[in-house]
């Protein structure tokens, strides 16, 4: 049988790999999951890697599975180790010229996958694209809108927080392809080894000023249930990973130099938002807060 024309053009199209772990969160993975049917771009695989959840997750996965319109969805559960091991798993399934990593509890816009086509196909030598995304609370309600600022390797590794969502982060196929794996042993913070890695293997980041995704404050979420853990896994890449410290033998000299570092990084991440009028976007509402909390 002859291709149509629609056909013909569709396989054109990049496709695109979303892979989401997933364990325990039937309250919010629903959402991800739509997120992704609503998409207005008609090429795309999802992969839900599931780490064999009792909440009844499994079940509502076997329900869609089923359903018309949902073909483009493929998941397995399975005991592993974490969600390193599940977005590895993921990964190496997929078969996109882009892919993705969207939580389990967070969400895309529904322009987001035909807005990252475009801006790789305006960015031929571009390996990774973020954009900016709004954070949500629990039930869904939009709390504010993060604009971030271009690609800067001193910011990602000295800054307190990781500035690039990986809600919004797409990876060229080329990157897993080389086999930049996510490292297992990291269940907190290797989104920032991962990039700090790709950063030094000469990968390519660009960011782009769209909205393309939502991330999600909830209470059995990583960054609410284990800011700790978090900051301390944080803290120990950066060690491993930064020339201007892992070379400094004493603590002290090597934690006061992490300050100043990090000090310069949060001045010039500002800087950056504050010139590209990011805090008047969002109405005031960040200098008010400012204002308050220094009078």
């Amino acid at each position: 049988m002859l291709c149509s024309h629609d056909d013909f053009a569709m396989k054109k199209l990049p496709l695109i790999s979303i892979v989401t772990p997933s364990f325990n969160q039937v309250d919010f993975i629903h959402e991800a999951l739509q997120s992704i049917q609503i998409q207005d771009y008609p090429r795309y695989e999802h992969l839900v890697i599931d780490g064999m959840s009792t909440d009844g997750t499994v079940e509502l996965l076997q329900n869609l599975s089923i359903l018309p319109g949902w073909s483009n969805m493929s998941w397995l559960s399975e005991k592993d180790s974490g969600q390193s091991e599940a977005l590895n798993k993921g990964f190496r399934r997929a078969k996109g010229d882009i892919i993705g990593w969207l939580n389990a509890d967070d969400r895309y816009l529904s322009s987001c996958f035909a807005r990252v086509v475009q801006a790789f196909e305006q960015n031929p030598d571009v390996d990774i694209i973020y954009g900016d995304y709004r954070v949500i609370d629990k039930s869904g309600r939009v709390i504010r809108t993060k604009h971030e600022i271009e690609f800067s390797k001193f910011i990602l590794l000295y800054h307190r927080v990781l500035y690039i969502p990986t809600t919004s982060t797409f990876f060229r196929s080329r990157v897993f392809e080389n086999e930049n794996w996510i490292e297992e042993h990291l269940q907190y913070a290797m989104d920032l080894e991962l990039f700090i890695r790709l950063a030094n293997r000469g990968y390519r980041f660009k960011h782009i000023p769209e909205v393309l995704a939502d991330f999600r404050l909830q209470p059995n979420s990583k960054t609410c249930s284990a800011p700790e853990k978090q900051r301390l896994e944080h803290q120990q890449i950066v060690y491993s990973e930064a020339p201007m410290l892992y070379a400094i033998e004493s603590p002290r000299i090597r934690s006061l130099m992490l300050f100043l570092l990090r000090s310069i990084a949060v001045i010039r991440r500002s800087s950056e938002k504050l010139l590209r009028g990011y805090y008047w976007n969002q109405g005031g509402v960040f200098l008010h807060s400012r204002f308050k909390r220094n009078h």
